[in-house]
């Protein structure tokens, strides 16, 4: 009875030490997004999953003006459609390497939609790399978990 109430004392507190550790290894969550060229603070992007596939949306514009921003640019479903609240990616599979992929992901600020993946860092994963390609070039921005308050 005694070393029960040990392990029982123990118990909780590895349990929550665990949760944090797997949920911390996600990428699902809310992402804050970075210009990589200017540094400007641009949105936070929720990342969830639906059917087993990634999806992604931003739910707050951040630029400083561009609150009610539109996606003028945008030549689809998209046109003159608010930023916020847009799908700026859909149906991202997972590979072998803990990578995402797809085939449209939206950069509403251009209106250009571009293959992609995105992948938790390795040496950080409180940092997402998020990487469009655009025939043979491509770009890489990380962005930043949003902790939970």
């Amino acid at each position: 009875m005694r070393n029960a109430k040990k392990c029982n004392k123990w118990l909780l507190p590895i349990s929550f030490f665990l949760i944090q550790v797997a949920s911390g290894q996600t990428v699902v969550g809310k992402w804050k997004t970075v210009d990589d060229r200017s540094g400007i603070e641009k949105a936070i992007v929720e990342i969830y999953k639906e059917n087993g596939l990634l999806q992604g949306k931003i739910v707050k514009i951040l630029e400083e003006g561009k609150q009610d921003a539109i996606c003028s640019k945008c030549d689809d479903e998209f046109k003159d459609k608010p930023i916020l609240g847009l799908h700026i990616f859909k149906d991202l599979k997972k590979s072998d390497k803990n990578e995402y992929k797809g085939n449209e992901m939206l950069d509403p600020e251009n209106g250009i939609k571009f293959r992609g993946k995105l992948w938790l860092d390795p040496d950080n994963e409180d940092q997402l790399k998020v990487r469009g390609y655009l025939v043979f070039l491509y770009r890489t921005q990380t962005w930043y978990r949003v902790k939970e308050e």
